[in-house]
């Protein structure tokens, strides 16, 4: 039997740091030890978990170096029709790693995620969806999308007495088939590093997939200024079409439409009509439209709140200024192509059942570390599988084992 450096089989050292990847390290100890009857304490499962962790990171680091030297292999030798790259952020809470026991200076730390995506080709002259989903146009639906996502894009809407909306209608077949999965091969990203390096990672996971070599391809991102950075100096000379996620828009409109409206009533009204011009592309017309509601409340005053309606017209209309040549959504889905980034929101929520919690303060590095064993898993190109198969060096030494 092959034996790691760490006195483990590989198939044992394995389950022992999927189970750190996944869980607590506690909870990770206590299921190896009830399920495979394995006895270790915690700690030595953090240790190994992180050790692995930061084996597959440098790995990882080596294939974007080779990426901008240019000698990086492809990992197919037939290239996609169609492909997506969507961008966003989420956020680990952080501790001194050179301190005594306890949480010692405390912080946020921000994660750079990517989620990379083969689509099926599905072009259409005509647009396939002209009219807006049905739940955008609901207004116990909408508030409460708003109120999930606000806090997520750090938008400020006002309070204002929700309109009574009818009891919704039970799910039709067509509503189950549009939250069908809609891409065919996942693969994520993830690191705590600058924006500089999660721009190399990027560029050299679309790369390795041939994502660039794709018929049809999109950025879909929310308004960070950092995802359009790199979409800016990585994928839009590949050719990659801008898409500003459009439920990040929807929550700038319905902030805005309250704040413009000033009823519940006028506000709902005025959303409707916004958010079907955004639906249709119509571009001009929402953004004269949002310049009218800004002339008639005038410009927010030096010191007022975010939550201000002048301040919250304001913002809108500088988002939709500033993306207004990533808004033309009917062309985006003629194209097959996402016009929501919600593949990634859903990538990162299931990276954070792993590493953020009221209770979870993270080393920097071993942050690092366990997101390359959750990139790797909930990747789906069997990145995992061939990262056990690779050889990794001999803890303290230089010699090489493969886990096979």
């Amino acid at each position: 039997m092959k034996i790691s450096s760490e006195g483990y089989s590989p198939s044992v050292l394995r389950k022992i740091v999927t189970q750190g990847g996944r869980y607590v390290y506690a909870e990770a100890a206590e299921n190896l030890r009830s399920l495979a009857e394995i006895e270790l304490s915690a700690q030595h499962v953090g240790e190994l978990t992180e050790r692995v962790g930061r084996e597959w990171a440098e790995r990882r680091d080596q294939e974007a170096a080779a990426d901008q030297q240019n000698q990086l292999g492809r990992m197919y030798a037939a290239a996609p029709q169609a492909a997506a790259v969507m961008l966003d952020g989420g956020r680990v809470q952080t501790r001194a790693a050179d301190a005594p026991a306890g949480v010692h200076q405390a912080a946020w730390k921000e994660v750079k995620y990517a989620c990379c995506l083969t689509l099926p080709l599905k072009a259409d002259e005509a647009d396939p969806q002209p009219e807006p989903p049905a739940a955008f146009l609901e207004p116990e639906v909408v508030g409460r999308l708003v109120r999930e996502m606000a806090g997520a894009h750090g938008v400020k809407v006002p309070p204002a007495e929700r309109p009574v909306a009818a009891a919704a209608p039970p799910p039709t077949p067509e509503a189950h088939e549009s939250r069908a999965r809609s891409y065919l091969v996942r693969t994520a990203v993830a690191t705590l590093e600058g924006v500089e390096h999660f721009q190399r990672l990027v560029a050299a996971e679309v790369y390795r997939r041939g994502l660039d070599l794709a018929t049809r391809k999109a950025c879909v991102c929310d308004g960070q200024a950092y995802n359009w950075t790199v979409y800016e100096q990585e994928l839009q000379p590949l050719g990659f079409v801008a898409v500003l996620d459009f439920l990040h828009l929807l929550t700038y409109l319905y902030a805005a439409a309250q704040a413009a409206g000033g009823t519940a009533k006028a506000g709902w009204k005025l959303y409707e009509q916004w958010l079907r011009w955004a639906w249709h592309g119509q571009r001009a017309e929402l953004l004269t439209a949002l310049q009218a509601a800004g002339g008639r409340l005038g410009e927010p005053p030096d010191g007022v709140p975010a939550n201000d309606a002048r301040q919250v017209l304001a913002r809108t209309l500088t988002d939709v200024v500033n993306q207004t040549d990533k808004l033309d959504y009917p062309r985006y889905r003629r194209l097959g192509l996402p016009w929501s980034s919600a593949p990634v929101e859903s990538l990162i929520k299931q990276f954070n059942r792993r590493v953020k919690g009221s209770e979870k303060f993270w080393v920097p590095a071993g942050a690092e570390a366990v997101l390359q064993i959750r990139a790797a898993e909930l990747s789906e190109d069997h990145r995992a599988e061939r990262a056990w198969n690779q050889p990794r060096p001999r803890a303290g030494g230089c010699r090489y084992f493969r886990a096979a």
